[in-house]
């Protein structure tokens, strides 16, 4: 599979509340023993994952995610940036995710970030800012 169809078979996983059909679309894009972090926890294995975003899934009942970019990627690094979508359309979240893949063209881990970029600190030097 195309790296743009892995990421979107992962992207439907997180939308998916039935366990066994968030399995499937997982067996097909995710490294058995892949690793999930972000800033909720850190996950090892396909099935930790998909508990995991099982239990996210009932806390955010009707809500689901769409992909926000195109996927960059180099040397089996990706990324790309999500949106989390409530139940009347609205955005509640976006974020970013950063991952590799393994030989078989699995995603073999993703670290995930929410909400947009942080501003530049101010105290930082002027000439290293962007004025942009």
């Amino acid at each position: 599979m195309h790296l743009d169809g892995i990421v979107l078979t992962y992207m439907s996983a997180w939308s998916e509340t039935d366990d066994g059909e968030r399995r499937a679309l997982l067996e097909k894009c995710w490294n058995e023993n892949g690793m999930y972090t972000d800033p909720t926890g850190d996950f090892i294995g396909r099935e930790a994952l998909c508990q995991h975003i099982g239990a996210f899934l009932r806390r955010y009942t009707g809500h689901h995610f769409l992909l926000a970019s195109g996927v960059n990627q180099h040397h089996g690094w990706l990324r790309f940036g999500w949106v989390l979508i409530r139940p009347d359309g609205s955005k509640l979240m976006e974020g970013c995710d950063f991952g590799a893949v393994d030989a078989n063209g699995r995603l073999q881990s993703i670290r995930g970030f929410f909400g947009p970029l942080p501003a530049v600190a101010s105290a930082w030097p002027e000439e290293l800012v962007s004025k942009n």
